[in-house]
């Protein structure tokens, strides 16, 4: 679930209108065949401010060097910038300690981190893994593997027809045996929002872990992990105006404290002999070799804007978003929402009747709208629906009704070409 109230202590600015945050994107004012952007594919990577692309610009032109260990002033300079996101993504998700914040890659190598270090050191012959049928590949697969080279099972909490989890299925698959549950917050095909402070809860009851894929989540609202409770919740950066490439892992102490190194090099050591290796404290046993200081810095940066901006503005019009546009799409005669549940973030899935979503996506490009077509990495999820994939619009507080007015219009001509 979403936090109440945002933890970190901020000013909070609502835009005068929505131009104001508009012209801070500066692609949002380019043309694509001839017509302005709507950017409507905000679920696969959310388009960056021009204060994030103005921080890596700035690090690259003024600080670059490489973070710790460095005696000279561009190295200090370097470390203390990067220090101070780690700093920032604590205070973003309520994590008791700065060093309970790990970078990584994205999502998809924090979760494989957690795999192939608690997993490895945790799941033996016989136990269980529970995922859900909404899960995006990359936090499936690593389990699924995981699984099959332990000899453990692999349990999924079955969904209703309108993306809902079924949380008495889930209750009743908790045993003895169930050592991990992994969920998302978000599903990013349907938008539907996961009950995970009750998903954790039951798992603790059973003794199990729990780790949360939170890619599709920190851009929407104020994620508590305190208040979750979850041992570990998964990010990236660019789902959140922040730059690709880099992301993180939130751990609790005790968990992080208690699993061995993911990759091994330069940093995460405190001593090396030949005979002896003593590996380098939180967070850096976890953050081998030359860290992304420069998307890092631009991660900061990001957090900053969205922190400026205040979660009423971006819930206020990201709500707003979400209802017009399933309304508006809901009236067009033969088009199926895919994913219903009273629970959603800014995301409409759907699908034109008998036309297929590959042909339907390349019309709607023509508009100069950029939507996704596919199963959106969740190929079970698609077979549990009887579908192939579907056409996705994912919203953010930068886009307009106006905006979705055109999408419908899109669709219309879609209809009117495959009639």
């Amino acid at each position: 679930m979403f936090s109440d109230t945002f933890p970190l202590k901020i000013n909070t600015i609502v835009p005068l209108n929505i131009d104001t945050v508009r012209s801070d994107f500066p692609i949002l004012s380019s043309e694509i065949h001839g017509k302005p952007l709507i950017y409507f594919d905000n679920a696969a990577t959310t388009q960056k401010p021009q204060q994030v692309i103005d921080a890596i610009s700035d690090y690259y032109l003024h600080h670059n060097s490489n973070v710790h260990r460095g005696v000279h002033k561009l190295s200090r300079q370097a470390t203390i910038s990067f220090e101070e996101t780690r700093k920032k993504l604590a205070a973003f998700l309520n994590a008791a300690h700065d060093h309970e914040i790990i970078f990584t890659r994205g999502t998809t190598e924090a979760i494989n981190l957690v795999a192939y270090t608690f997993g490895e050191s945790t799941i033996r012959e016989g136990d269980e893994v529970i995922v859900s049928s909404l899960e995006h590949h990359s936090n499936l697969v690593p389990w699924q593997q995981l699984c099959i080279r332990k000899n453990a099972h692999l349990r999924v909490i079955p969904i209703f027809d309108n993306g809902e989890l079924d949380m008495e299925a889930y209750t009743a698959m908790l045993n003895e045996r169930t050592r991990l549950v992994a969920v998302n917050h978000i599903s990013n095909s349907l938008g539907t929002i996961n009950p995970v402070k009750e998903i954790t809860r039951m798992a603790h009851e059973h003794g199990a872990a729990v780790i949360i894929d939170g890619a599709q989540a920190l851009s929407h609202g104020p994620v508590d992990v305190q208040d979750i409770d979850c041992d570990f919740y998964a990010f990236s950066a660019h789902k959140m105006y922040g730059p690709m490439g880099i992301g993180g892992l939130y751990g609790k102490e005790s968990r992080l404290e208690n699993m061995p190194p993911f990759h091994y090099g330069g940093e995460m050591i405190e001593t090396v002999s030949f005979e002896k290796t003593v590996f380098n404290k939180l967070p850096y046993k976890f953050e081998a070799g030359t860290p992304n200081v420069a998307d890092a810095i631009g991660f900061g940066a990001a957090v900053d804007y969205i922190s400026r901006l205040g979660w009423e503005f971006i819930r206020e019009q990201e709500s707003k978003l979400l209802n017009y546009g399933t309304q508006q799409l809901s009236a067009i005669e033969g088009l199926k929402i895919i994913g219903t549940a009273p629970h959603k973030a800014s995301i409409v899935s759907f699908l034109p009747a008998n036309i297929h979503f590959y042909d339907a996506g390349m019309v709607i490009d023509q508009y100069s709208i950029a939507v996704r077509t596919g199963n959106h990495c969740t190929q079970p999820l698609m077979a549990r629906l009887g579908i192939q994939g579907t056409i996705r619009a994912s919203f953010s507080f930068y886009n307009t009704t106006a905006e979705i007015d055109k999408l419908v219009e899109a669709v219309l001509k879609v209809k009117e070409l495959f009639a």
